[in-house]
């Protein structure tokens, strides 16, 4: 037995991406809500002692009462989740689970739009005589 945890590396990377593994088959199989709907785990993040685990998903339902009702159907079957889950993981300490709506996904979509936006608002304005002038002056040099 290791005396720190530290001495086996990247265990509790292994820990976190098991639990995504087992959750996401859990939740497919097993949970029976249809108020959670088609939801996929991104990320998983355990804390060195095992005590906690942060369950990141995103939804196809992306309205804010649609996440509100999966993050509460979720955070009452947690419990459900976390017995099934003790049943597939063999590990001292089972985590307890907390469900976080990943945002990454949507702040990404915006991000695309406002780079969308702003080649397109580049490409509507033709240059000015002031950028045409600064050019003819270095291509003379």
């Amino acid at each position: 037995m290791a005396k720190n945890s530290k001495s086996i590396p990247g265990r509790g990377l292994r820990v976190a991406d098991q639990i995504q593994r087992d959750l996401s088959l859990i939740i497919s199989a097993e949970l029976k809500d249809p108020r959670v709907g088609m939801i996929t785990l991104t990320e998983v993040q355990v804390t060195p002692d095992y005590a906690h685990a942060k369950v990141y998903f995103t939804s196809l339902r992306d309205t804010p009462e649609q996440i509100k009702t999966t993050l509460t159907c979720l955070n009452n079957a947690a419990g459900f989740l976390r017995m099934h889950l003790g049943k597939r993981l063999h590990i001292h300490t089972l985590p307890q689970l907390h469900f976080v709506h990943d945002m990454s996904t949507m702040n990404g979509i915006a991000m695309s739009k406002l780079i969308d936006e702003a080649i397109a608002t580049n490409a509507d304005h033709p240059k000015s005589e002031a950028d045409d002038v600064s050019s003819e002056s270095d291509s003379k040099e």
